[in-house]
């Protein structure tokens, strides 16, 4: 074989690294449109974040102090029918919250007995003793408690990952402040307090962590859990004045901006030779601009670390009564918090929102936002997103939030003034030319975003949207 012959070969052995000739001269000839792309969506949520510059690629949440007492979800691992709690899960119960004995919590998760229940069982009858802590693996349940004129009353629903029952373990006897009605099939793991009082007993260290739990003087906190300040009203005369000061958390939260970055690559000849009328540099570097956009948005939501998903906490996250997203259920998210600003879901959600309004005849008001026709709810713009998950189970979640650093809402983060920024945080960067003459470009966005405080978002979770009757 030639050297001719060989060199033609290792070109065509090798991938292709940027947009070929054939493709560009599309470009280049005949009357054309500039190249489109599906992936592009409306990216409400990067249009209506309020976003604060920041220095340093930091930016740190100061909040009051507050108490927490352990109250987030538990995980569980499931083996064909059978479901088992992870042990170090049962440190999300009060009385285990920062306990970290790993032998005696798989003791624990292993004395967990499971159960099912069929639609309309009773898991836990108002009045009864409690006999243990049940962990809800699977399924909704109803807390049902007495109504104003003696009827009963849906009080919540709790889901999959939720508890009740857990103060019993610290207390020498207590009752059901209510009855647990399985609204679905339910599959719960349920740990007995007599085998959680003989851990105790054999366990110093166990019965040293519920001691010092016990011991723990019952601070004085406001209704979202922070120290309260103290002050006096009303009075008369020369009443004594209380002291007070506010304390902060020793060890707030800090966001670092996340990065989302590729590299563009196009051949000097494609640039050269077909970059009329339509700049190839531009066009490929608008859709990659694009692409990365969209990235940023879905980071927004899904991001473990610092998504809307991810970082809502677990009282501002709530269950549909019954499965649909009702008028009813879009309320209920809106009472968690003042000044909501807007509701995130997903087009099919939105769908389902609409179907729902159809069955009680409601006709929501829609406002305009920038041409398009948004619909609202009490007011609040409902924008869609495709960036939320919808399950194989056809569930998704609502995400409702108060917005803006004046409003302590949610705000975007970013840093202006980045090196060859093209837009705010978003920089393009020439890295040079190899071998192929083929000229690379780093293209990079910096953000992230922060909850300033807890009830600033709500999620509406485990929304049924292929439910048609």
């Amino acid at each position: 074989m030639s050297v001719a012959e060989e060199n033609r070969t290792a070109e065509q052995d090798r991938p292709q690294q940027s947009l070929g000739t054939a493709a560009a001269r599309n470009l280049a000839t005949t009357t054309k449109s500039e190249p489109q792309m599906q992936e592009i969506t409306s990216r409400w949520l990067l249009k209506m974040l309020p976003w604060s510059h920041i220095q340093g690629g930091t930016y740190r949440v100061n909040r009051r102090l507050t108490y927490t007492v352990g109250d987030g979800r538990v995980t569980f691992v499931k083996t064909g029918d059978r479901v088992e709690v992870i042990p170090a899960e049962l440190g999300e119960l009060a009385a285990l919250h920062g306990y970290e004995d790993t032998e005696v919590l798989t003791e624990l998760a292993r004395r967990c007995e499971q159960r099912e229940y069929a639609p309309g069982d009773i898991l836990a009858t108002k009045g009864q003793p409690i006999d243990g802590v049940v962990l809800l693996a699977h399924g909704r349940v109803e807390k049902v408690g007495e109504g104003p004129y003696g009827d009963d009353a849906v009080l919540g629903v709790l889901a999959d990952g939720d508890h009740f029952g857990g103060d019993t373990l610290l207390a020498s006897d207590g009752t059901w402040e209510y009855t647990a009605r399985a609204a679905t099939a339910c599959t719960v793991l349920v740990l007995p307090k007599l085998a959680f009082d003989q851990a105790v007993e054999r366990s110093d260290s166990l019965r040293g962590h519920v001691e010092r739990v016990r011991s723990l003087p019952a601070q004085r906190t406001n209704p979202y859990g922070e120290k309260e300040i103290e002050l006096r009203a009303g009075h008369h005369g020369e009443a004594d004045i209380p002291a007070t000061f506010v304390d902060y958390e020793e060890r707030p939260r800090e966001y670092e901006l996340s990065v989302a970055q590729t590299i563009l690559r196009v051949h000097t000849r494609v640039a050269d030779l077909y970059n009329h009328p339509m700049n190839q540099m531009e066009q490929q570097l608008r859709l990659t601009v694009e692409a990365l956009k969209e990235r940023q948005e879905h980071e927004l939501i899904n991001n473990r670390e610092f998504g809307l998903l991810n970082n809502c906490e677990y009282d501002q996250r709530l269950q549909p009564h019954d499965g649909v997203p009702s008028p009813d259920d879009l309320d209920e998210l809106l009472s968690r918090r003042r000044g909501s600003k807007l509701f995130l879901a997903h087009p099919r959600a939105i769908a389902a929102i609409g179907r729902e309004f159809n069955k009680r005849g409601l006709v929501p008001e829609t406002i305009d936002m920038g041409g398009h026709r948004i619909p609202t709810w009490r007011g609040v713009p409902i924008f869609p997103c495709n960036k939320i998950p919808v399950t194989e189970a056809r569930t998704t979640s609502i995400i409702c939030m108060r917005t803006g650093e004046a409003e302590q809402g949610v705000i975007g983060l970013r840093q202006a003034g980045i090196p060859d920024e093209i837009e705010p945080s978003l920089s393009v960067r020439f890295m040079g030319i190899n071998e192929q003459a083929v000229m690379s470009y780093l293209v990079t966005a910096y953000y992230s975003a922060a909850v300033l405080v807890p009830d600033a978002l709500g999620v509406l979770e485990n929304v049924e949207i292929g439910r048609w009757r």
